[in-house]
């Protein structure tokens, strides 16, 4: 669509302009809680007069440290829709982890639950120091010195439904929706900024391209902290009218009995997930006829892994994509009709109103066939790093273009093959895994000098990380303890699998570690 015949939208008009198309039809199922799209959009005014009762300010931020739940949602789109600005937290942080994101992005208000998987997130900050931080309110669970989610609601009850409709009618497309922290090579996250017009129209178009419906019951495994479960997920979902059935943790038997009695159609996620599908010694217990649509990417797709999904499982459509989360999440996606060859060995071409160039060194476009760093363009690329104008200058370039650090190869047709990381990021499971910040914390460990971390094969996980580490004195330091003192400081899948102990990193001539001469060693099983 031309520029000049798009109209921008913000967040909250997309939920109302659900409502009144969806109406009684199902926006949300999660355990026995299930929101039709006029219940959903009465959710988010009353979640929206809880927030301005707390005092929510346009441009105040608000972060969510929750799983998948409903309540993630409600309070999210509340929060957005009169001028709050969301930063979600990964569930895997540690406390050291989350408090960082919360200190950097100055939030006001956090939203989390009292336990996950034996995570209990409140006292996990209870020895953090977080200035900004003025409220913590637990959406499921109680905790000490945090409000319940049904008092903060029950506190709205003062704040007219009108002062809502006033605070989103004054949102503007380009006012800030959300700040989505990611780590760079520096080790250090780094909060990107994107607004409400440009990741409604990067979904849009995204939903549109996949082919997501407003008849699909779209369950969503992907973790809402992340673009793949927000943005691709219950946000998308949100702008078709699908039905949103959220996935708290991945249980494989729960989701093949979920795919049969919800009728399930639409599963997007990286490859692990359709090959746990695909090896499930049961499968043929259920019924997965109803699967239709599949996005998956993140990761190496296999031909076959493709032929066995539309084949075997039965899904009508797959798809792959390429994305980070300086482009809310999207820079290139293939189409629908596109062979199992084309859908493996690509991630297909720029969205429609999008662009995409391999370049070289100095920035200037290679031919088709010639490797060169990914730069993206359009509606899609963020506004710019919190409080960081000197990454955002290294990031975005010359005439709006985004420098992802990637690199590729294009062909004729614009399909987009990704051949390596300049940043050295791997991914562990569908999750970004940036090496600096892996190695900083590492470094904090009794014993350990210095360490080096890079990703490594792994059959089940695509890549893991593995760290060569120089030890502070020549004993008393093993495997196993770096292991495990590494579990208790990150996120699980950040934690390397593997420890080397060298005497010295290598070296090259500018005095930095060598990470190709340990990929050679690790490569060669040398230690």
């Amino acid at each position: 669509m031309p520029e000049s015949q798009y109209i921008a939208r913000t967040l909250p008009e997309v939920v109302a302009e659900a409502a009144a198309t969806y109406g009684s039809r199902p926006a949300i199922t999660d355990g026995e809680v299930r929101l039709s799209y006029a219940e959903l959009d009465a959710a988010r005014i009353q979640s929206a007069r809880a927030f301005i009762a707390a005092g929510l300010e346009p441009g105040d931020r608000v972060a969510i440290w929750a799983p998948n739940i409903y309540q993630w949602i409600v309070a999210a789109i509340g929060a957005q829709s009169i001028g709050g600005v969301l930063v979600p937290l990964n569930t895997r942080y540690k406390g050291v982890e989350a408090a960082y994101i919360l200190r950097s992005s100055g939030a006001k208000m956090l939203f989390t639950v009292a336990e996950f998987l034996g995570a209990r997130y409140p006292e996990m900050l209870a020895d953090q120091d977080l200035p900004s931080l003025q409220r913590t309110v637990t959406l499921s669970g109680d905790a000490v010195n945090c409000q319940s989610w049904q008092d903060f609601l029950a506190a709205g009850d003062a704040v007219s439904a009108e002062e809502v409709e006033r605070r989103a009618a004054a949102i503007a497309p380009g006012d800030t929706l959300d700040i989505l922290f990611t780590s760079g090579t520096t080790g250090n996250p780094k909060g990107v900024v994107t607004c409400h017009g440009q990741n409604v129209r990067t979904f849009e178009t995204w939903s549109a391209t996949v082919g997501l419906r407003s008849d699909d019951n779209y369950l969503i495994i992907n973790p809402f902290f992340h673009s793949f479960g927000y943005k691709a997920g219950w946000l998308a979902a949100i702008i078709r009218g699908a039905h949103i059935l959220p996935v708290l943790n991945f249980d494989l038997d729960a989701v093949l009995a979920q795919i049969a009695r919800d009728k399930i159609s639409m599963i997007p996620g990286p490859p692990t997930i359709y090959q746990s599908l695909l090896a499930h010694p049961r499968r043929g217990d259920y019924d997965l006829s109803s699967l239709r649509l599949a996005v998956t990417g993140a990761a190496p797709v296999p031909v076959e892994l493709v032929r066995q999904m539309r084949e075997v499982l039965g899904f009508e459509v797959v798809v792959t994509a390429y994305g980070l989360t300086e482009s809310c999440g999207v820079v290139s996606i293939c189409r629908a009709d596109d062979n199992a060859e084309r859908i493996s060995h690509t991630s297909g071409c720029a969205m429609d109103g999008t662009e995409i160039q391999c370049v070289d060194k100095d920035g200037h476009s290679v031919a088709a066939g010639v490797e060169g760093e990914i730069w993206a363009r359009g509606f899609n690329v963020m506004q710019h790093y919190f409080n960081d104008p000197e990454a955002t200058a290294e990031t975005l370039v010359d005439d709006g273009w985004l420098r992802t650090g990637d690199v590729g190869v294009m062909d004729e047709d614009g399909y987009v093959r990704i051949t390596g990381r300049i940043k050295e990021m791997f991914i562990v499971g569908g999750f970004n895994c940036y090496p600096a910040e892996i190695e900083n914390i590492l470094c904090d460990m009794p014993g350990i000098a210095r360490a080096a971390v890079i990703g490594v094969p792994d059959e089940r996980m695509g890549e893991v990380a593995r760290a060569f580490v120089v030890r502070a004195t020549s004993k008393g330091l093993d495997e196993a303890a770096v292991i495990d003192w590494a579990r208790g400081q990150m996120a699980n899948y950040k934690v390397p699998r593997t420890v080397v102990f060298l005497d010295e990193l290598p070296m090259n001539a500018g005095g930095k570690v060598d990470k190709v001469e340990l990929a050679k060693r690790s490569a060669a099983h040398v230690k």
